[in-house]
């Protein structure tokens, strides 16, 4: 006879059993304020469970929430930004609308913190590009259009802030100095 799939008993915190044990080692690390070492557990735990369970196994897709917060702790907005914006775009093709706007929230957050103008304004391309797929198909990124005005807004100092850098992403010239 046949246990239940082990990938599914329930851990800690609700959490497959699986992933109980590396989950209380990464809160144990964030708790103790040790994001570089919280961060590696997270990007593992994530590898690891998503070839256990898939990719988009609901739990491996809160364990990658989990990474981008870790991230985001860290100071590596940028990595923050990429795993909120690869879960939005899961969630959307899922058609949870909350979840996708949710991430996409986080990855705004993320994208906030990046200070290099022209990083700033490609990974702004790519937020902008999905949110506005997101009000446009309704729920409740269209009730907070708000935010996306924002956030375009925001587009538009990064441009002027780039055009006044006088350099390109390269740190080479692109325009004249003065």
């Amino acid at each position: 006879m046949l246990g239940d799939d082990p990938r599914s008993l329930p851990g800690v915190d609700g959490a497959p059993a699986l992933l109980g044990e590396p989950m209380a080692r990464i809160n144990e690390a964030v708790r103790a304020g040790r994001t570089d070492t919280a961060a590696a557990l997270a990007e593992r735990t994530v590898s690891e469970a998503s070839a256990t369970l898939g990719p988009e196994h609901p739990e491996v897709l809160a364990l990658r929430e989990l990474a981008s917060y870790i991230a985001y702790l860290a100071g590596d907005p940028v990595r923050s930004f990429h795993l909120s914006l690869d879960l939005a775009r899961i969630h959307h093709g899922n058609r949870d609308a909350e979840a996708a706007y949710g991430n996409v929230q986080s990855a705004a957050t993320a994208w906030r913190a990046v200070r290099d103008p022209f990083q700033g304004l490609n990974l702004g391309t790519e937020l902008l590009t999905l949110w506005t797929e997101l009000v446009t198909d309704g729920g409740p990124a269209a009730e907070d259009a708000e935010e996306l005005d924002s956030a375009t807004s925001r587009m538009t100092r990064l441009a002027r802030r780039a055009r006044d850098s006088g350099t390109g992403p390269q740190g080479q010239g692109v325009g004249p100095r003065g």
